[in-house]
């Protein structure tokens, strides 16, 4: 099974290598050094938000109300800052909101045994028509001026490397850490590798995976803080994007497992990096958007068919559990 999963990864990487040769040998504006900075830079959202997508699939769970999460408290804390708040302050109480709607999404999955995709989808739906409704009324929102923290954090650069940049690979080498190094991320191992046994064992279960949502919901908001910063605004109809099937693209095509206890950073990486190549390639290439959707559509659903047959469920992993899938 190990090498299975090395061989997916592999091969991942190896056809977003060839993808990248190909529209290097054929696209005139592609091997540009723009070009290739906005590449990076266009994908560092979306990796950032694989990053927190791709945690609770390890742990046998999904979060559809990421992009939700971070169009909502982002939008939030652009709306208060346009009104006069202090923007820390605003930035604080979009960190709480954004840490409510994960804690509210985990007790639900943990506690009320509601299951992920149905709970996830319906929290999403309920907090983007409650921030139309009470929070922000305009579509667009834009950062305010003078913030020079903020400032730096989109348009800045360092060691020539755009700051999105630099934010997403601190937050993966952070994750890697907690996943690899820390009890908590052995026990988000344990537990989506087969949630009965890691409860028999002692683990705490339900804590467990209420904090996996609330992690999840910050790293959201941390994304739409970096995509504030590099648009120099929010706009809302973001969630009304195929953005969150792309982020469960860049998870599943990188080689993370739905069925639970498998994957890791690197493979968030190679799938952001495979993504990636491939928006940029097909937006040079004049692809219209509808049929971009469908390749990527037809690339998922590749991708979760492949999964399901090098990483099958057992008679044990099939179980339903607290947080699953």
């Amino acid at each position: 099974m190990a090498k299975a999963r090395l061989s997916q990864e592999g091969v991942v990487f190896a056809l977003a290598v060839a993808l990248f040769v190909v529209f290097a040998a054929t696209l005139n504006n592609f091997l540009t050094a723009g070009n290739l900075i906005a590449l990076v830079r266009s994908v560092s959202i979306l990796g950032i938000l694989g990053l927190g997508m791709g945690l609770v699939v390890i742990g046998r769970g999904i979060d559809l109300a990421m992009v939700a999460t971070m169009v909502v408290s982002l939008s939030w804390v652009l709306s208060m800052a346009q009104a006069g708040t202090p923007f820390d302050t605003a930035l604080v109480y979009g960190a709480l909101l954004a840490l409510a709607i994960g804690l509210a999404s985990g007790i639900l999955i943990a506690y009320a045994d509601i299951p992920a995709i149905f709970t996830t989808l319906a929290m999403g739906l309920v907090m983007y028509g409650s921030g139309r409704a009470f929070l922000f009324q305009i579509d667009v929102q834009n950062s305010p001026a003078g913030v020079a923290w903020f400032d730096a954090l989109g348009q800045g650069a360092f060691l020539g490397l755009p700051m999105p940049i630099v934010a997403f690979a601190v937050l993966a080498a952070l994750v890697a850490l907690v996943l690899m190094r820390t009890r908590f991320g052995r026990f988000v191992y344990a537990a989506g590798d087969n949630a009965l046994a890691a409860r028999i064992t002692g683990l705490p279960l339900r804590p467990l995976i209420v904090a996996q949502y609330v992690i999840s919901a910050l790293i959201a908001f941390l994304a739409g803080v970096v995509m504030a910063a590099a648009v120099s605004g929010m706009s809302t109809r973001v969630y009304n994007s195929t953005m969150i099937y792309d982020v469960l693209l860049v998870v599943v095509l990188g080689g993370i497992s739905l069925s639970g206890g498998r994957g890791s950073v690197r493979n968030v990486l190679v799938g952001t990096l495979l993504v990636g190549v491939l928006l940029n390639g097909m937006t040079i290439l004049d692809i219209t958007y509808t049929m971009q959707n469908l390749i990527k559509s037809l690339i998922l659903l590749l991708a979760i068919t492949v999964d399901s047959f090098i990483n099958p469920r057992d008679e044990q992993t099939s179980q339903q559990s607290q947080g699953d899938i």
